[in-house]
């Protein structure tokens, strides 16, 4: 790999800080942006099924609109309050 001369003695002597081998230091970076890296495709492909499953839904038919949705929870909400005012009598 090459560094910037600055990057690589100030990592030195952070690492040097840190009483800690250089070397320890980078395979633990590296490990962790492979993790990151691993974990971010992980996600990604999880997140990518989930649309095209939610897709499949709404093209045969599986699906409530937005609108019906809002009109559920506002009839749930009237609901709660009516519940809510008959129990302060």
């Amino acid at each position: 790999m090459k560094l910037e001369p600055e990057l690589r003695d100030t990592f030195m002597a952070e690492a040097a800080a840190d009483d800690r081998p250089a070397a320890q230091v980078l395979r633990e970076l590296m490990r962790e942006y492979i993790n990151r890296r691993q974990e971010a495709r992980q996600y990604d492909d999880y997140l990518r099924r989930k649309v095209e499953i939610a897709r499949g839904q709404r093209d045969a038919g599986m699906h409530v609109s937005n609108e019906e949705v809002e009109a559920e929870a506002t009839a749930r909400r009237a609901e709660l309050r009516r519940r809510i005012d008959e129990a302060d009598l």
